[in-house]
């Protein structure tokens, strides 16, 4: 029996075509949303798709299933309890997302250490106001979170002459391209030395509001925080009350609590903070990029040699 793949995504077909000729003895079945798949579900080995639009219905629509593969790095709601069956293997596109992630981190940084949205207002009026320009170099980024993500960032922003330092919940010792690794428990004092706060950890019970009250309240008056993480590792109410009382300068915030981000929510209003709706992880080459993960790992699944599958999870 040839191996059955469900594949979801917004840019299904070009996953679909480009599968389908490298393996042709594969059937693949594309659809944009999970509820469209629900005359093929019973019958497939392989489930792909973003891993937070493979809901656990889906899966337990599946009895055959043994594996599925995320097309994203979090796979939090796919390792929550009860959601995965223990024999089904899960494999993530860990380490792609380097490019698109470290591009938004610098979109960022420039942007809120420029304020360029005050000049896109003042392009607006046809206003001709200049000030001296921030630049990154000599300024101390704090990255929470030291995956791959986090040391392609600090590569890059070693570039530019800035110091990096790292906060990771279990490396220690010499990390490349950081100046400094620090444990969690000195994130308070961490914050305090940030010129930027990036958030890059992924998010779990135990880094659940790792972004807190006191975490912010220690950052300087001058400092910005970024999230590229989840929307769970900040307390937005926090934030939203230090930006509202003017004790930090800005923050970009790309991921949120509760999605799409409500219009009532005070972050949209506010003159010194940059909103992108959750395209951290996306690129015009993220087809390209997760089939670098994806062809391999079919191939292997098709040859029977599942422990040669690449980014295997855990759960």
């Amino acid at each position: 029996m040839p191996a059955k793949v469900l594949i979801l995504h917004f840019n299904v077909q070009r996953y679909v075509d480009r599968l389908a000729h490298k393996f042709p003895s594969v059937q693949f079945h594309g659809f944009h949303h999970a509820e469209e798949a629900a005359s093929v579900v019973a019958d497939v080995d392989v489930i792909m798709g973003l891993g937070h639009h493979v809901p656990p219905s889906l899966i337990a629509a599946a009895p055959k299933l043994k594996w599925v593969q995320a097309l994203t790095t979090g796979t939090e709601t796919l390792t929550a309890p009860g959601v995965l069956p223990p024999h089904v293997v899960l494999t993530s596109t860990r380490g792609i997302h380097g490019p698109q992630m470290s591009e938004l981190a610098f979109l960022n940084m420039i942007a809120l250490n420029r304020n360029f949205r005050k000049m896109q207002r003042n392009q607006a009026e046809a206003k001709w106001d200049g000030w001296d320009q921030p630049i990154l170099e000599g300024k101390t980024i704090v990255i929470v979170g030291l995956g791959i993500l986090g040391e392609h960032l600090a590569e890059r922003c070693k570039l530019f002459g800035m110091t990096t330092i790292g906060v990771s919940g279990g490396r220690s010792g010499s990390v490349p391209h950081f100046d400094e690794v620090h444990p969690r428990s000195e994130l308070v004092k961490l914050a305090a030395r940030a010129d930027f706060l990036m958030l890059l950890v992924p998010y779990s019970p135990q880094t659940h509001h790792l972004i807190n009250r006191d975490v912010i309240a220690a950052m300087k008056p001058s400092a910005f925080l970024i999230n590229l993480a989840r929307g769970g590792v900040l307390d937005e109410a926090a934030l939203i009350d230090a930006l509202q009382a003017g004790r930090i300068a800005g923050a970009g915030i790309d991921i949120f609590q509760k999605q799409p981000l409500p219009p009532d929510n005070p972050l949209w209003k506010m003159p010194n903070v940059i909103i992108t709706p959750n395209i951290g992880g996306r690129s015009d080459r993220f087809v390209e990029q997760t089939l670098t993960i994806l062809e391999p790992n079919i191939q292997a699944y098709i040859d029977g040699r599942m422990k040669d599958l690449l980014n295997v999870v855990p759960h």
